[in-house]
């Protein structure tokens, strides 16, 4: 599987669950697939966009 097939597989799986990839992520996925950035860069990017924030209570 290229790595392009690959990213058109995850998005059909998000979009089975009828959701769609925010604009700014399919910019991403579109420089990975481009070998613009890595997918540790991709990574890193979702890693900090959507981390779930500590509480003071967990």
């Amino acid at each position: 599987m290229t790595n392009s097939q690959a990213w058109d597989y995850a998005i059909g799986m998000i979009k089975v669950d009828g959701l769609e990839p925010t604009e700014d992520f399919k910019k991403y996925i579109e420089k990975e697939k481009n070998g613009e950035i890595t997918f540790e860069d991709a990574k890193k990017y979702l890693d900090k966009k959507y981390k779930m924030k500590e509480t003071a209570n967990a």
